[in-house]
């Protein structure tokens, strides 16, 4: 496993791709409506990012991916592909995962949006999903383990009786899209890699109603449970600080 430490300069780069990855999630929130289709969000998102921004969508192309963003509706743990067929529906819960390269850095992230009136059980489920990020977050810093973030999202999680996806993971990134280390969503305290300044990853929990278990659909992208029910997801990317962590692609109307 080779880790790369990140200079300040190197973090002041990722600052502005993860503001501008923020960014986006925030100028599409308007337009996650009932009606609109997920290939048109797409559409905003791309041509925000190339004609305003001035930036590079890094999924566009991605080991075959077409899309700028990842549209993963209910039952969608991941890896949802934009298409004009697919319609949003009152009710429904999105997320939408982004990112953006610029300057040859990469900035990570994505937020689940609630689709007009939704059931307070599906309300629950992005809430805690969100709690888990926020919890993970708050352990980051030099000294702690990477079990210790698994370890944080799985108590609570599990804690509201549901289950963490152990299929997929959070990532090192940089100036590459995935590196190491690999940031499992579940754990035991003090365990594994032991967390340097420097380091900068995501952490994005998969969280469902239901089991963990997933199944990848026949356009070899999309994952969904593999018991139907509805799954969430929250992402940051984030530089480990000599004081605890700095979240890269922090919203305004967040206060982590």
């Amino acid at each position: 496993m080779e880790i790369t430490i990140k200079s300040e300069q190197d973090i002041k780069k990722m600052r502005i791709a993860g503001r501008l990855a923020a960014e986006v999630l925030e100028m599409i929130e308007p337009f996650v409506i009932p009606g609109v289709s997920t290939e048109e969000l797409d559409r905003k998102c791309y041509e925000h990012i190339v004609n305003i921004q001035k930036a590079i969508p890094a999924n566009v192309g991605y080991r075959g991916f077409e899309k700028t963003i990842c549209s993963s509706i209910n039952q969608v743990i991941c890896h949802g592909i934009p298409d004009h067929n697919r319609i949003l529906k009152e009710g429904d819960i999105l997320n939408i995962d982004v990112t953006v390269i610029k300057d040859g850095w990469h900035g990570d992230t994505s937020k689940m949006y609630l689709v007009g009136k939704c059931k307070p059980h599906n309300e629950r489920l992005v809430k805690v999903t969100q709690e888990c990020l926020y919890k993970a977050i708050e352990v980051v810093k030099p000294g702690a383990y990477l079990g210790d973030i698994g370890h944080a999202i799985q108590k609570h999680a599990e804690s509201n009786y549901y289950s963490v996806v152990e299929d997929y993971c959070g990532h090192g990134i940089g100036k590459i899209y995935h590196e190491d280390p690999q940031i499992l969503h579940y754990g035991k305290p003090g365990r594994g890699l032991e967390i340097q300044e420097g380091m900068c990853f995501t952490i994005e929990p998969m969280i469902n109603q239901g089991s963990k278990y997933c199944k990848t659909l026949r356009d070899e992208w999309t994952v969904e449970t593999k018991d139907g029910r509805n799954s969430a997801q929250w992402e940051h990317t984030l530089a480990v600080r000599s004081n605890g962590v700095e979240v890269l692609t922090k919203r305004v109307n967040e206060s982590i």
